[in-house]
């Protein structure tokens, strides 16, 4: 995100509350400037080809001249990503009591594009660029109301809710979310404007897991109700950022922040 004149910083008011949004959005601003290429790295990952996905948990992936059965990261339908013959990477995490070897991290559209599709990466690559801002403390997992959101950071006292959705869905260059009906993702947005009322600096942030797509928007065609909730949450003073990466067979890095 930027705002002109103020790249790399911004002006602090002088009320508590606009204080609070004024240190989220230059921290926001000290990313793109300063530590952006922060990368996630996955291990042991080789190439192979999809085969078919019986359900939403597992892949028959061919690998060299077998097929193995491989768990998919990624629940939601990924229908025009997993496609017969699409090129995928694969990464051997090797856990003790694994009943597959392999994970399916990445998928390579027919377009060229390299999307990962792990479902847990947003949130690691996240935290570790959160890891190298000046937070007294992150907290995973923190529980909001009825809800868990994804991280709570404190600095000098004050909080700041950040929920994280990643995209994979993309469409003549525009990214959207969600692939598929979430009920969950709704009552986040919902919990998340009730903090923003309370004057609690809070942001939804869509981490693209795609080269180039620089936009999310709602999928009003799969699920009308989740646009319906991210405009009142936007309206409740809930910040929405996309976080536009770079994607590798192996890595996963955030290259910038854009506020909607």
């Amino acid at each position: 995100w930027r705002r002109p004149g103020r790249v790399g910083r911004c002006r602090i008011p002088t009320k508590a509350s606009q204080m609070c949004e004024a240190f989220f959005l230059y921290i926001m601003a000290y990313m793109d400037e300063s530590k952006k290429g922060i990368t996630m790295r996955y291990n042991n990952c080789i190439e192979g080809r999809f085969v078919d996905r019986p359900n939403r948990f597992v892949a028959h992936v061919e690998i060299g001249n077998s097929v193995e059965e491989v768990h998919v990261k990624n629940t939601g339908r990924c229908r025009e990503l997993l496609k017969p013959g699409a090129q995928v990477f694969l990464t051997a995490p090797g856990s003790v009591g694994r009943k597959t070897k392999y994970d399916l991290i990445c998928v390579r559209k027919s377009t060229g594009l390299l999307v990962n599709i792990d479902s847990q990466a947003p949130n690691a690559v996240t935290l570790e660029w959160m890891k190298s801002q000046s937070f007294d403390r992150i907290i995973p997992e923190y529980t909001y109301g009825q809800s868990r959101i994804d991280f709570c950071m404190v600095r000098s006292g004050q909080r700041y809710l950040l929920e994280i959705k990643g995209c994979t869905l993309e469409v003549d260059g525009i990214g959207y979310f969600p692939d598929a009906p979430t009920e969950r993702g709704i009552r986040h947005l919902e919990e998340l404007a009730h903090a923003a009322r309370e004057g609690i600096v809070s942001t939804l942030a869509f981490v693209i897991q795609m080269d180039g797509i620089r936009e999310v928007r709602p999928n009003m065609a799969t699920h009308p109700e989740f646009g319906e909730a991210l405009r009142n949450a936007r309206e409740a003073g809930v910040h929405i950022i996309f976080l536009p990466c770079h994607v590798e067979p192996d890595a996963l890095s955030i290259q910038s922040s854009i506020e909607l």
